[in-house]
């Protein structure tokens, strides 16, 4: 209870913040202490940091930056941490389940039904869900935005947004509602009226390196695969793109805002 009004006092929301500029971490850190009902558990400058201090801290909100410096990027820290995973109240369900399966079979059988006490033992209790992830950037290509929400992310933030705005969108997230910044969600809205060629992971990451104007060879080479493979990568990007030649497809792919 709240001294004053009597009424029950509300859990903060846990928030772990993950940015590999110490200042930015300091700024964001001084900010969330001012805004009532939102407390930061902790701190990571990295992406493998960061899923190691979500498996362990269980915030309700990890505030997530996209370029991580060395080590996996935000992308890949957000599937870590949002992916789903088995609950144990689901696996108990299902051995309910079975459970009433084979109860159903024996009485149609005629056999005695024989009581299983394992389905009698505890419960053991759900593990708690898994962090929210709200995107706080400076990017916003079609690219970064379509990547995040496809990892997992609740909602994606520019670091341009008011500190009122980036309260609301803690507190929105911890209740698994989806925040977009309004330059983001012009783009989500613009990719739904106009979509674009969906292009595979791959074919991503085989457009970034055509960009950066490496040969077949040396994009295999980075990318550990064959030079078969990547003329056949390129096939599809072309046709998807509806272009057929190497500068024709990063000219649209930057026109469609596709490269990270």
């Amino acid at each position: 209870m709240t001294p004053s009004t009597g009424e029950p006092a509300h859990t903060p929301v846990r928030v772990l913040l993950c940015d590999d500029h110490a200042v930015v971490r300091a700024g964001l850190l001084a900010l969330l202490s001012s805004a009532p009902g939102i407390e930061v558990i902790g701190e990571a400058e990295d992406g493998e940091e960061a899923v190691a201090m979500a498996a362990a801290l269980r915030p309700d909100v990890v505030l997530m930056d996209l370029q991580l410096g060395s080590g996996i990027d935000g992308i890949e820290a957000t599937r870590r941490i949002a992916g789903p995973g088995d609950r144990p109240q689901d696996v108990h369900r299902e051995r309910e389940r079975g459970g009433e399966r084979e109860r159903e079979r024996e009485r149609e059988s005629g056999r005695p039904h024989v009581h299983d006490r394992a389905h009698d033992r505890p419960v053991p209790p759900p593990t708690p869900p898994a962090p929210h992830v709200l995107v706080l950037t400076t990017y916003d290509t079609d690219a970064d935005i379509t990547r995040a929400i496809e990892a997992g992310a609740t909602g994606y933030l520019l670091k341009a947004e008011r500190p009122e705005e980036l309260f609301s969108a803690i507190r929105a997230a911890a209740a698994g509602r989806t925040t977009l910044s309004a330059p983001v969600a012009h783009r989500v809205l613009a990719q739904m009226r106009s979509p674009r060629p969906t292009l595979t992971v791959r074919e991503r990451d085989i457009l970034g390196q055509l960009a950066r104007g490496l040969s077949n060879r040396e994009i295999a080479r980075a990318l550990f695969i064959s030079e078969a493979t990547v003329k056949t990568h390129l096939g599809r990007i072309y046709d998807k793109l509806g272009v057929d030649t190497r500068a024709g497809a990063v000219s649209v792919a930057k026109e469609q805002r596709l490269l990270p």
